[in-house]
């Protein structure tokens, strides 16, 4: 009875690690699809954070408008 016991445990662990394992395998895979977007989101926003209007990344040329017209400094004119 112990040893049929250790052995549902055993597989638990090694179910467990293959979920881990595909999870994994799957962000690397969706990393290095949208890598390139993340980074230059990621980027603008901290550019943003630090108070300076953000510059579109040649990554995502839509930002490029939108990131243009306005930052965060904008949002504090008229204030004291």
């Amino acid at each position: 009875m112990l040893n049929n016991r250790l052995r549902q445990l055993g597989q638990g662990m090694t179910e467990y690690i293959i979920i881990v394992a595909l999870i994994a395998i799957a962000a690397i895979a969706i990393y290095g699809i949208f890598g390139d977007t993340i980074r230059g989101q990621m980027g603008i926003m901290t550019e943003e954070l630090a108070g300076q209007t953000g510059t579109a990344s040649m990554a995502d040329p839509d930002t490029d408008a939108a990131s243009a017209t306005r930052g965060l400094t904008d949002f504090s004119e008229g204030t004291q």
